[in-house]
């Protein structure tokens, strides 16, 4: 690792530290200047492609599954800390698939099945725009599935 402040590419690793966000926090110092800072290491994942309904393909988008959650949990007692930590789990199921591509579907599956645990409120608002609810049934069907468990 080169020193950002002399240049040489003697540095050695003083403290590592894992982060919140799943990577590595390393305190470094230069053994020619002395000077200390600070490196973050992260896995090199592969890109992913989101193939949406209607077969158009998209890159993964993390804020798109945030943004989705978020209006699902609106006025609901739900921290951020939790859809993020949620998001993170929703993450690494996607990503230890191994795929090049993963359907909207799937993606949806997930989410829903993360949100039943977290929420029965937002779950049924994110089920029925997942789902395209059309009327009242739809919607009475699947609180009743709810209601079964």
């Amino acid at each position: 690792m080169k020193c950002p402040y002399c240049g040489k590419e003697n540095t050695r690793v003083i403290d590592s530290r894992p982060t919140d966000d799943s990577s590595i926090r390393r305190r470094r110092q230069c053994d020619e200047c002395g000077k200390r800072f600070t490196t973050y290491e992260k896995v090199e994942t592969l890109p992913l492609i989101v193939v949406k309904k209607d077969n158009n393909r998209e890159p993964y988008d993390r804020e798109k599954i945030v943004a989705g959650i978020v209006r699902s949990c609106h006025k609901r007692p739900i921290s951020m800390t939790q859809i993020n930590d949620m998001v993170d789990d929703i993450e690494g199921q996607i990503f230890n698939m191994g795929e090049k591509e993963i359907p909207t579907t799937t993606i949806g599956s997930i989410v829903m099945d993360k949100l039943k645990d977290l929420d029965e409120v937002a779950y049924v608002r994110f089920a029925s725009v997942y789902r395209e609810f059309k009327d009242v049934n739809t919607f009475m069907d699947e609180i009743k599935k709810i209601l079964k468990k």
